[in-house]
């Protein structure tokens, strides 16, 4: 079972948009992804508020949160948001493996 931290960082004027920028052209979200334990590191931009960007971060188990927690990333992660003043919100939640058959009939592949 995965854990699936969904991060919402907000800010003004774009700052948010402009912090996952730089996450990428940094190269720290490229040294995330290859961290043990990453499943995935992926932003993403909610159609209704120009001002969030919303990180969808997955972890094989807890041991890999808190490896990734005393990376040096999250120093540069803690950098970039001081610069561009974001806020956060933070949701958290537990991942099945499988999808369970009473789902299956509403995906399409």
């Amino acid at each position: 079972m995965s854990i699936v931290v969904n991060i919402y960082y907000s800010g003004e004027n774009g700052s948010a948009r402009q912090f996952a920028k730089e996450m990428i052209s940094s190269g720290t979200v490229d040294a995330i992804r290859n961290e043990a334990g990453n499943i995935r590191y992926d932003y993403f931009f909610p159609l209704g508020d120009e001002e969030t960007v919303l990180l969808i971060d997955s972890w094989e188990n807890q041991e890999s949160i808190d490896f990734h927690h005393q990376s040096p990333m999250m120093n540069k992660i803690a950098e970039l948001r001081d610069k561009y003043n974001l806020h956060m919100k933070v949701e958290r939640y537990r991942s099945e493996d499988t999808i369970p058959d009473t789902d299956q009939k509403y995906i399409r592949n």
